[in-house]
């Protein structure tokens, strides 16, 4: 019995309503970062140089075994570039959109 449970849980996990779902949190979670955008909150001031939503790669960027994306940012008011994989936010605002 248990066996048959673990089947379904893990097939139900494959199913691609599942990967839309998930895909559709993730891009919630980017918002509207993408190359070019430039915004800020409390942290400072980011313009955003890449971002990645395979999660392989995320892992890698991040070292975070949970990772399901990863933005590459030079923070202006450090003048440095890093990677993130913070949920977008109230809180954060975009300053320069990009087509």
């Amino acid at each position: 019995m248990n066996q048959d449970r673990t089947r379904t849980a893990s097939t139900a996990l494959t199913t691609p309503h599942f990967d839309e779902a998930l895909r559709q949190v993730v891009a919630g979670q980017i918002g509207p970062r993408k190359p070019g955008v430039v915004y800020d909150n409390a942290d400072g001031i980011f313009e955003v140089l890449a971002v990645t939503t395979d999660r392989t790669e995320a892992r890698r960027i991040l070292k975070r075994r949970a990772a399901q994306f990863a933005i590459v940012v030079h923070d202006r008011s450090a003048d440095t570039v890093g990677a993130i994989g913070t949920a977008w936010t109230g809180t954060d605002r975009v300053l320069k959109a990009v087509a």
